[in-house]
């Protein structure tokens, strides 16, 4: 079975099941070393002095060596995390039953399953032109209950301000972390790369996952449309093929600011298609995990 395919996930109702189906699907194909929490790292041995606990003792290089050795561990820095989910009315765009905001909210409570597995602290911020959920972050297993309610209540609706929403966190974030964006960046693009700079150069680490459905990124559209804006009352009737190449030209550069703008300013940015699974955008946060680890 496919884990991570959109419509095996859409036939989960609760999105406790789906972000556990995606999290422990995701486990099976990661090395055991990878998928462990990060509180500590195995260092070493040093040998056993006379009053330390005997709990701590490794009996196996006991029985290899015919000696007491303990186990040391270094410990690591724990995460500290702020996953940011647009709501506006954009991310509710759904070609195939399973909108962008189905998957962003899957992929935020599958990030907080696994951030709390492996013992970080993570928050939840979703918004539209205004905050409209702010849970801090927090390390405790009953906090991802708290996140799972307001997803669940969540649904996609008004205008969008993501770099006013971006500029405000940053300067509300008293200690550094990490902050997680999930949106399709339909908007303001200056705005929301003034947002993610004020938020890198507070010491934050940064992930974008930049979310758009297969019809915006493909335009396969044949017929005479009339196309509405989601979140104004606007409606404009194309024809497709005069439209598509301008449409796919002016994407292309949306895209290529938001890829520049990022790599400028060391934030990982990811594109994703929300017609494709979700494993590649947990592998990317494990993957950046671990970066983590040997930099502390």
């Amino acid at each position: 079975m496919n884990y991570f395919d959109p419509r095996v996930l859409a036939g989960l109702k609760h999105l406790f099941l789906r972000a556990r189906f995606v999290v422990d699907g995701l486990m099976v194909g990661v090395h055991p070393s990878r998928a462990k929490g990060f509180s500590s790292e195995f260092e070493g041995h040093r040998e056993y002095a006379q009053g330390e606990d005997v709990r701590h003792i490794d009996w196996k290089a006991y029985g290899k060596f015919d000696r007491y050795f303990i186990k040391e561990y270094r410990e690591t820095t724990n995460v500290r995390a702020y996953i940011v989910l647009d709501s506006s009315a954009s991310m509710g765009y759904a070609s195939n039953g399973w909108s962008k905001f189905d998957y962003g909210s899957t992929l935020a409570a599958s990030l907080a399953y696994l951030m709390l597995k492996q013992q970080d602290a993570v928050g939840l911020i979703t918004f539209s032109d205004k905050t409209d959920t702010m849970l801090p972050p927090k390390a405790t297993q009953n906090h991802l209950l708290a996140i799972l309610q307001a997803l669940e209540k969540r649904r996609p609706s008004g205008e969008t301000s993501t770099g006013l929403i971006l500029q405000e966190l940053a300067g509300s974030l008293k200690r550094k972390g990490l902050v997680i964006l999930i949106s399709d960046l339909l908007g303001d693009t200056d705005g929301v790369v003034r947002g993610l700079k004020q938020l890198r150069s507070r010491q934050n680490d940064v992930m974008v996952f930049h979310l758009l459905d297969k019809d915006e990124l493909e335009f396969p559209f044949e017929e005479p449309t009339i196309f509405k804006d989601l979140e104004e009352d606007i409606r404009l009737l194309t024809d497709p093929h005069e439209t598509k190449p301008a449409y796919l030209a002016a994407l292309g550069s949306l895209i290529t600011a938001y890829k520049d703008a990022c790599a400028a300013n060391l934030i990982d940015y990811s594109l994703f298609n929300t017609s494709v699974g979700l494993d590649r955008a947990l592998v990317r946060y494990l993957t950046w995990r671990a970066r983590l680890r040997l930099r502390a």
